[in-house]
Order: structure tokens, then sequence, then C-alpha cells
């Protein structure tokens, strides 16, 4: 890194302080610094990964290879696997290596791509959880309509509309972070390149920076979360109006994996971002993303898959498929 200094008087004070800094690379201080504690983890991330990996990928081809599954609710949750696939793979990769390795670091280049993803993709998830609620909303309260409210094209642009939507707020929200000046330490408090502890890290006035983080954080949050909320109230509406105790819970049960999912993606992110980056915040916040970032993504395949009939006999008939295959061979 290369310091260049500039002075300024101030009545009878000088001060110092650099001006520019070229980074090549920062610092991950990770989850932590003890070598028998950071094998134990590599063992548990692996296991953990190679389940979200195997989970979530066997959910995308069971969707699309199963005639029965294709319908806006297994379309939508085949991005949510989608999503969890990029999720957790822009992060566990250079975690594992780091667990391994003496020199904690990632390039600036890295760092970027790692925060860049990372905002884009959780975002997009936000919107697809959202467009899902919807989802449940037209088949529960208009059932007659499903298939014109809910068609191929809708579909489509709402999923179409979490991409890029995300795409456009995690590059520019990124653009603004490594816009700003770096100086003297590069350790990032975290085991990703997150925007809070890089903000952390900064010389340069973040007060820009800050209040579009919370901006951005805030409205897709709350708007997200906003039409759950109100597809719900709906939903649960129009269940009370169902005379059978066992209608009503036919009803609710196709919600129950969707609430689930919400419940853990959105509290985890609640808790994170809507608050100012400070030492503490930034500490309490890795434990917090450990939940989001790794346990959300291996949880939903297990939760829709567990919970839903549908996609238990796809599997079933897949495995006996496989299995009448082989034999025949």
């Amino acid at each position: 890194m290369d310091f260049s200094k500039k002075t300024i008087k101030n009545g009878d004070e000088k001060m110092s302080f650099p001006n520019h800094t070229r980074v090549t690379e920062f610092i991950l201080l990770g989850l932590t610094d003890d070598p028998v504690l950071e094998k134990i983890l590599f063992g548990v991330f692996l296991l953990i990964y190679l389940i979200t990996l195997v989970g979530n990928l066997c959910m995308i081809v069971l969707i699309r290879t199963n005639s029965r599954l294709q319908t806006p609710m297994y379309f939508f949750l085949s991005h949510l696997s989608f999503v969890d696939v990029c999720f957790s793979s822009n992060i566990t990769p250079n975690l594992l290596y780091n667990f391994l390795s003496d020199q904690k670091t990632i390039s600036y280049a890295g760092c970027f791509s790692q925060c860049f993803l990372f905002i884009a993709v959780g975002i997009a998830e936000l919107y697809i959880l959202a467009s899902m609620a919807l989802d449940r909303y037209v088949a529960i309260c208009s059932p007659l309509q499903y298939s014109t409210r809910m068609s191929n094209d809708i579909c489509i642009s709402l999923v179409m509309f979490s991409y890029m939507f995300g795409f456009l707020n995690g590059l520019s929200q990124t653009l603004l972070t490594f816009h700003l000046s770096f100086c003297g330490s590069l350790e990032i408090n975290h085991f990703y390149c997150a925007d809070p502890p890089l903000v952390m890290l900064a010389c340069s006035d973040t007060y820009v920076k800050k209040m579009a983080m919370f901006v951005v954080a805030g409205f897709t949050l709350s708007s997200s979360l906003f039409v759950i909320l109100l597809s719900y109230l709906f939903i649960l509406v129009a269940i009370l109006k169902i005379r059978t105790a066992q209608g009503r819970h036919k009803a609710f049960s196709t919600c129950g994996s969707h609430l689930t999912t919400v419940a853990i993606f959105y509290g985890t992110l609640f808790c994170m971002y809507l608050r100012t980056p400070s030492e503490r915040s930034v500490e309490e916040s890795k434990v917090i993303a450990v939940f989001y970032t790794f346990l959300s993504p291996m949880l939903n395949p297990l939760i829709y898959s567990l919970r839903n009939k549908h996609v238990i006999r796809a599997m079933e008939q897949m495995i006996k498929g496989h299995l009448f295959r082989k034999n025949a061979v």
C-alpha cells in the first residue's frame, strides 16, 4: 500500500493524515482465531455447504423435470433455490479456504464482487419471497382467476424484476462503498466482505454511504415485507371464512413452509442491517449472518420438501425411475 500524506494547518496545530491509499487486498478476521476450532468449523461449514448444494440443486432439477410441479408456486421455489445456491456459493468457498490458511486475505476485486453479489442476491431473494406470498394470496383468495392472474408472463416478470432490482441496488451500494478511502488497518471484522465492517474501515466521510445503506436496506426490507404481510392478511381473512376445520387446515398448510422461510430470513436481516454500523453491532452481526448465510439456504429445501406432499411424491418418482433404469441396464 502507498500512502501520500497531506498536511493541514489548524491554528498552531498541524495534522497529517493519509490522503490516498492504493488497496490491493483486505484481511478477513473470520469467526475465530483458534486453530483447533477453525478445523472443526471447516468440517461443519463444509457439510452445511454440501447439504445446501445437493438440496437446492435437487429441488431445481425436480421442479424442472416433473410435469406435476409446473405451477407458479414451484416456479418461484426453483428460483428461490437458485438464489440460495448463489448466496451460499458467494461466501462459503472463500470461508473454507481461510479456515485452513494462515493468510486470511481477499483481493480488492474479490471483496468488491463478494459485496456486490451478496447485496444483489439478497435483495433478489427478498422479492422472490414476496412474489411467493402474492402467489399464495391469488391461489387462496381468487382460485378461479389463478391461471390468468399468475400467468407465465406475469411470473417471469416478477422474477426478472427481483433480479434486476437486486442487481442495480447491489451495484450502486457496492460502488458507494468502494468509492470510500481506506487507510490504516484493512482488517474486516467479519467472515466475508460485508458493508457495515467495510464502512468502519473508511477514513473518508461515510455519511452518504451510511444513509444510502440505511435507506436501501429499510426500503427493500419494509416494501417486500409489506407485500408479504398484506397478502397473508387477506389470506387469513379468506381462511377464517372457510366453514370446515379440515378446509382451513388445508388452505393454511400451503403457506406454512413459506412463512417459516420468511421468519428466518427477514428476522436475521432486520437485526443486521437496520442498525448504524459500530464495533458492537458488527461483532454481533457475524453471529446473525451465520443464520441467513448458511442455515437459511440449507433449511429452505428441507422445509419445502418435508412439508410438501407433491414434492415428496415427485422425489419418490424420480428415485424409482432412476432405480428402474439402473436395474434394466
